[in-house]
């Protein structure tokens, strides 16, 4: 048997926000996502109002409006953080508790699906919302996703020991928080590495005990070198060594970028966490238990995800919204961490 009620807080229709390619986005009006009877969806899934969605990435916030009759941890009303990626459940990955490598992963508005969370209804398993405590807000149920792939690169992927030194390059929103996992599981020190000062400026008042800006290319500097010599100059600075317990035993790139990773090579301790001797992990995404983890740091107030919500939009705003992304700064000319856009009501 489905539960479902009435609500004047949820939309009459699905109107959604849908990207058709670069720069081309469009509001449209789609059919109410349903459980079909008798189907394996019609038992598990769930079908949710989205409330806040983040930008970049499918970051929400939702209350259950649906609940399919083997979902047994969920009512209507309850609110609820999103796992947008549902796996196959079937591959080697899947089977092997690694579900997020499946190659069948169907990913909210990640190409080629473009069925995503700016839209009055989703729908997705049971098993991916996530409950919440009353002590977390809207707005940060909706940064559960970003803070997950934080948890899982700081906490299972780089297994950060306690009192650890930890470098992160790159001070965007995802680097802002692995700052803040890393000094919530207890790091030692937190270096938050960028080439933009503002940005730094907001880690350290956030989550970084120091900052570090790379100092230009010397002419004729190879590519190589110049990241060798940007990590010598972070442990003169820092006082890091190369071995023991002053070196740094763990580095996190947030960038993609081939300097930050050559850097990021050099700057590792010998038996540290990244490359060579070293060990090179790569994490994507979040994986089993990921999700609940950063829900309790929120939760217990061991992690403010308040300050990086810079700017709030309707959902009519969803165009400047994604702009102002874009561009870096909003309309009122201050730069951009973390961008908010309402549900449609």
């Amino acid at each position: 048997m489905i539960a479902t009620k009435p609500d004047a807080s949820v939309p009459s229709r699905n109107e959604c926000f849908v990207l058709h390619g670069i720069r081309d986005t469009r509001f449209e009006e789609r059919p109410k996502p349903k459980l079909l009877k008798d189907t394996e969806t019609f038992h598990q899934s769930v079908i949710v109002a989205p409330k806040k969605t983040g930008i970049c990435g499918a970051h929400i916030f939702s209350d259950v409006r649906v609940v399919g009759s083997a979902v047994k941890d969920l009512q209507v009303g309850d609110r609820v953080a999103l796992e947008p990626g549902e796996s196959c459940r079937l591959c080697h990955s899947c089977k092997s508790g690694r579900y997020e490598q499946c190659p069948d992963m169907v990913f909210a508005a990640t190409p080629p699906y473009d069925g995503g969370t700016l839209a009055g209804y989703y729908m997705l398993p049971g098993d991916l919302c996530y409950k919440l405590p009353d002590s977390v807000s809207l707005e940060q149920g909706a940064l559960m996703e970003p803070l997950s792939v934080a948890v899982m690169a700081v906490h299972r992927i780089g297994a950060m020991p306690h009192n650890a030194n930890v470098v992160v390059f790159g001070a965007g929103p995802v680097g802002l928080l692995t700052m803040a996992v890393a000094k919530a599981l207890g790091a030692r020190s937190v270096i938050g590495v960028d080439i933009q000062q503002d940005r730094l400026d907001f880690a350290k008042e956030y989550a970084a005990t120091d900052v570090y800006v790379p100092g230009p290319v010397k002419e004729g500097e190879e590519r190589v070198e110049y990241s060798r010599r940007q990590a010598e100059e972070m442990r003169k600075k820092f006082g890091f060594e190369e071995r023991g317990d002053k070196g740094v035993d763990l580095v996190l790139d947030c960038t993609g970028a081939e300097v930050c990773i050559q850097t990021g090579i050099w700057i590792t301790k010998h038996g540290g966490t990244f490359v060579q001797e070293l060990t090179v992990k790569g994490s994507f995404r979040y994986g089993p238990g990921i999700y609940p983890l950063a829900i309790d740091l929120v939760g217990r107030g061991l992690i403010n995800l308040k300050p990086l919500i810079t700017h709030r939009y309707t959902f009519k705003e969803a165009k400047e919204a994604f702009h102002a992304n874009e561009t870096g700064k909003g309309a009122d000319g201050k730069a951009v961490i973390k961008a908010m856009i309402d549900g449609p009501l």
